[in-house]
């Protein structure tokens, strides 16, 4: 029993962190010397990020063109909807709330300028926008990956069903299968990386460094009831569900997710339980399986969320400007998310490395609380489940007699 204890990847990281933490106290010299430990590990994932981000995007426009024409269309216009609402508010949230501001090491005093980062201040106008992100397409290789996947991916959906274009969907998915072996192996040495990253901000900054961490776990879950509440909840009761209905309805779902951090392994009872509320079997399918890949606003209230915070965390002021080009960015690297454990860690760097404002070494510190992170993942499986009513019902695919009488059952039974 202890054995099989000591397999479990979440222990490992709360070992490592306690053992980080530990270390940073007692003896601050050496901690401070544990720091290659997390930058060898983003090092690693940044060396895969080219192949992950076009492979995922590539993958994923392929599979979603290859559907009906115009559901496709309402499905990729309601995912992109719900990306720029999750990022905006997550945006709001954590600007109005500064959870990593006063505390961390301030950089404040070097001058944020054209010249050395790339992104201009001042007054916000759509013209130094359009600069800084040609900019960062001419000379940033990730972003041009991205677009080579999205581009190749819309020329792949677009053959639909000619032989060639088999073959490549079929290698495609294979590649991602390949690559998630891949990343599951590089996943194993994330404790290492949060011992070295927690013992050298303590033995650094101090046991007090550890306070805006906590702050940052409160305003992500702040973050993902204020979407729940905001969006989610209207859009439900639009499609005629109340949301506390459907969660009711989905309960076992929510708690393996909750509780494994999986939400592939609920894939197969949402889909059933999505189809008996009523909705269309090829729409269910279509909506949920591409939801993992397109609708996960989860991540985005976590990637948004997690720049602010690191660059908050280093003294780091963005103005309006800045903030628009990190969500236009954002925007763009959350389609090479999927709800692969540690996905959302990947896109974030993604993200750092095209946002140029924030250092990417402060990234380490966050695999501390990763496993703590459970409401992004609930917030992308119940989002993909409203998303699944919401388009069912705007392709009158909805039968509302069917769901209102699972609704009502399911009240006789807690009755």
């Amino acid at each position: 029993m202890p054995i099989r204890l000591l397999r479990s990847s979440s222990l490992q990281l709360l070992l490592a962190i306690a053992c980080g933490g530990l270390l940073g106290v007692l003896d601050p010299q050496h901690a401070v010397d544990m720091k290659p430990l997390s930058d060898g590990f983003i090092r690693v994932i940044g060396w895969l990020m080219p192949f992950m981000m076009f492979l995922l995007i590539a993958s994923g426009v392929a599979g979603l063109q290859v559907r009906q024409g115009g559901l496709g269309r309402r499905v990729l216009i309601y995912f992109q909807t719900m990306a720029l609402l999750s990022l905006a508010l997550s945006c709001l949230i954590t600007e109005v709330l500064h959870p990593g501001a006063g505390i961390g090491p301030s950089t404040s005093a070097t001058p944020v300028n054209v010249t050395s980062t790339g992104t201009p201040t001042g007054e916000f106008s759509w013209s130094t926008v359009r600069v800084v992100l040609t900019g960062a397409l001419m000379q940033n290789p990730i972003l041009q990956i991205m677009l080579a996947g999205l581009v190749a991916g819309a020329f792949i959906g677009r053959a639909k069903n000619h032989r060639h274009a088999v073959a490549l969907r079929a290698l495609l998915e294979k590649s991602v299968g390949l690559l998630f072996k891949i990343l599951k192996m590089a996943l194993r040495f994330a404790p290492l990386a949060a011992f070295g990253a927690i013992a050298f901000t303590i033995g650094r900054f101090g046991p007090a460094s550890t306070v805006p961490l906590l702050k940052f776990v409160a305003v992500m879950y702040l973050a993902s009831a204020a979407f729940v509440v905001l969006i989610l909840v209207p859009v439900a009761q639009v499609s005629g569900a109340p949301l506390w209905r459907l969660i009711v309805h989905l309960k076992d779902e929510l708690l393996l997710v909750t509780f494994t951090g999986s939400s592939v392994a609920a894939l197969p009872g949402l889909i059933e339980k999505m189809q008996a509320l009523g909705c269309d079997r090829q729409l269910t399918r279509l909506v949920l399986t591409t939801g993992y890949t397109f609708n996960l606003s989860g991540s985005n209230i976590y990637l948004i969320t997690a720049v602010l915070f690191l660059a908050q965390m280093s003294g780091i002021e963005l103005t309006s400007n800045e903030l628009l080009t990190l969500l236009l960015i954002s925007w763009v690297t959350s389609l090479g998310s999927t709800s692969m454990a540690g996905s959302a860690f990947f896109t974030l760097i993604a993200t750092l490395n095209l946002f140029h404002l924030v250092p990417m070494e402060s990234v380490g510190l966050l695999l501390g609380v990763e496993r703590l992170m459970k409401c992004r993942v609930l917030t992308n499986v119940l989002g993909n489940c409203v998303a699944c009513l919401a388009i069912a019902s705007w392709q009158n695919a909805l039968d509302r007699p069917v769901m209102k009488g699972v609704f009502d059952a399911s009240r006789s039974k807690r009755v």
